[in-house]
């Protein structure tokens, strides 16, 4: 009997596999795959690499106010698969040409005989991106997103590096959360939830010794909010909204989308080294435009004041020093911070605009965005967040020549927060100025759909080095994590390479501040490292004097755009080296936050064997030199980087 009952479950769960329905998709060089299934009606997929599993089978499915799409579901039909082949140019991001190359498939989920949604799958070589365009029901032509059951499941035994989500209404003048915590661990095991409201976007896994996963999100407009990753239990990650408390409370933290209508893309990007998670432009390649530029827009290098003098640089005289600074330098900006309406007055900024058109320099200007979401004191206050004030001073800033913004403290992800970036992004576009936003979310596909979009900061920069000694002591070890997970998605407004030994005016050890423990070669090897086509610089007039003269040099011509990337070596955390080119110029940047000095030999196919190079090194107390030599016939160089120093090559 007990052999009958047997031989019946195994008939019954035979049949249950029969009609589950499976569908695939693949890369087009076959290497990564995609699985999808409806099996026992719940939609769900899974990514191999190499026929090694990446992301085990995880969840999909949306929990609507017009009915629950995660459960009962049948996967009715699956589309042809086409080959996708476009090229691009976008300067303000990593690559500046480039090609993509995907396999698309559209699979369409069922619930009970009625077409409910498709998920859009893109594979390329090494990314996943997927979607859900969802159907109209009957004469419901909208809903509310309750639960999104998107899920990732990593491999037991991965480990993460990850960036913990705060609290609402938290930190500086309740302007939390603003993408500005610290990485607390590193490879540390999966199965948490960072400080108990998940984890920011984009977030890193290690699968063992199998390779890499970089999970984030692209295309995130008003048309949706923008999401976190929810720690669970076994490797399980889930989509989370936006917390109840963000923004003062106000607006849902649920999306709405008009049907038929789509969420934005997550992707999964798939290494088994790292290259293809610092090297990825699937943030970019997946979306449109939404407007046309008004103008070409220019973009480059500046110089603040406000990173090294604070409040009290915000002066007419000081910020005619610093015009004349980024003069010298051969820069194209200057940024006046916080309370420059009531430190240098309207007509004080039209006379600075004035003269530094006569200097070849162009201003960007900071305002606040509030607002009822925070308590920050920092004027200009309540322009931004309306669009009359907001482009009646648009208006005035495109008469007098201002070349951006920086727009600062918006310190949410509801949808509603979404708007307020996008109704700035299209209103500057309108006056042809360009947008950097500060104290803010993570840019998400941005440089491609807003045209006038620069960079956003999102992540816990410079100024945090001028406020704490402990943000100067882990500065090495940060800078060593930005390539592979926050910048790799997303121009980083980071506003760094210092050169002043100490975070004053001065410039020495006489006011109470905060000292920089690393070199002056780390300081220009950041400079190639951060990416963003537009770069506030952390430097000041007195560097012109006290800083070596091969650093000022460097300084004056390492470009803010870039037309490649390539990663060459290093670790989340402990150290990185790569390579950009701009033009026919390559740059190849390296720092090391790990205890002791990393001896590495560079293979550099990129520069030809016996041309000349520069090579900016440290010796081991962190003292600075540049040489001369020629690169060998193996096109090797052997090179040694000390505890908190760097290493800078240009042919």
């Amino acid at each position: 009997m007990s052999r009958i009952i047997l031989l019946t479950g195994i008939l019954w769960l035979f049949s249950q596999s029969i009609h589950a329905e499976q569908s695939q998709i693949t890369s087009p060089d076959g290497k990564l795959s995609v699985h999808i299934t409806d099996e026992n009606g719940v939609p769900s997929y899974s990514v191999s690499y190499n026929h090694i599993p990446f992301i085990l089978a995880s969840p999909l499915g949306l929990d609507t106010n017009i009915g629950n799409f995660t459960r009962e579901m049948k996967l009715s039909t699956t589309s042809p698969i086409q080959l996708l082949n476009e090229e691009y140019n976008l300067p303000t991001i990593k690559q500046s040409n480039v090609h993509y190359q995907a396999n698309r498939g559209v699979f369409t989920f069922s619930q009970n005989g009625k077409v409910i949604y498709d998920v859009v799958f893109q594979v390329s070589n090494r990314d996943v991106a997927f979607k859900y365009n969802m159907y109209p029901q009957k004469e419901t032509l909208c809903c509310v997103i309750n639960e999104e059951m998107t899920g990732f499941v990593l491999p037991s035994g991965s480990t993460t590096f990850l960036c913990p989500q705060s609290k609402p209404m938290s930190g500086f003048t309740r302007t939390s959360p603003s993408y500005e915590t610290p990485y607390t661990t590193v490879d540390d095991a999966v199965g948490k939830n960072g400080w108990g409201n998940g984890y920011t976007f984009p977030c890193l896994f290690r699968n063992n010794d199998k390779g890499w996963i970089l999970i984030s999100e692209t295309g995130v407009s008003s048309a949706y909010c923008g999401s976190r990753l929810i720690g669970k239990l076994d490797g399980m990650y889930q989509i989370g909204f936006p917390q109840a408390g963000e923004y003062n409370g106000n607006g849902t933290t649920n999306p709405g989308i008009m049907l038929p209508g789509e969420t934005p893309w997550r992707t999964i990007t798939i290494g088994e080294t790292l290259a293809p998670i610092v090297e990825t432009t699937v943030a970019f390649d997946v979306v449109k435009p939404l407007y046309k530029a008004s103008q070409e827009y220019k973009y480059g290098k500046g110089s603040w004041s406000w990173i090294i003098g604070m409040d009290n640089s915000i002066t007419y005289e000081e910020q005619l020093r610093y015009i004349d600074f980024s003069a010298n330098m051969g820069y194209q900006s200057v940024l006046v911070d916080n309370w420059w309406d009531k430190r240098i007055g309207r007509k004080g900024i039209e006379k600075l605009a004035e003269y530094a058109k006569s200097k070849g320099i162009a201003l960007y200007l900071w305002y606040h965005s509030n607002g009822y979401w925070n308590d920050a004191p920092q004027s200009p206050r309540g322009i931004m967040n309306t669009t009359i004030n907001r482009r009646k001073e648009m208006k005035w800033m495109q008469s007098i020549g201002i070349r951006g913004i920086k727009v600062d403290s918006i310190g949410s992800d509801k949808q509603v927060s979404m708007q307020l970036y996008e109704d700035i992004l299209a209103d500057a576009n309108d006056y042809g100025l360009l947008v950097i936003f500060h104290g803010c979310t993570l840019p998400r596909g941005w440089e491609r759909m807003y045209p006038n979009f620069a960079s956003s900061e999102a992540v816990l920069a410079s100024e945090n080095m001028h406020f704490s000694q402990g943000s100067c002591d882990a500065e090495a070890f940060n800078a060593c994590l930005h390539p592979f997970i926050r910048n790799t998605v997303g121009s980083m407004d980071f506003g760094g390479s210092t050169l002043n030994k100490y975070y004053n005016a001065r410039n020495d050890s006489t006011t109470r501040t905060s000292r920089r423990i690393t070199s002056d070669v780390f300081a220009l090897a950041t400079s190639v490292l951060f990416q963003s086509p537009v770069q506030h610089f952390a430097l000041t007039p007195n560097n012109l004097t006290d800083a070596p003269e091969w650093a000022i040099n460097f300084m004056k011509e390492v470009p803010s755009t870039w037309d490649e990337v390539r990663f060459l070596d290093g670790y989340p955390g402990k150290y990185i080296i790569l390579a950009r080119r701009h033009q026919n110029k390559w740059y190849i940047a390296g720092i090391n936050a790990s205890s002791e000095e990393i001896k590495v030999k560079l293979h550099l196919p990129m520069i030809s064997a016996g041309e000349t190079i520069s090579v900016y090194t440290d010796n081991a107390r962190l003292v600075g030199k540049t040489s001369t030599e020629k690169l060998n016939k193996h096109q090797q160089l052997q090179v040694s980087i000390p505890c908190n120093g760097g290493i800078v090559i240009v042919n």
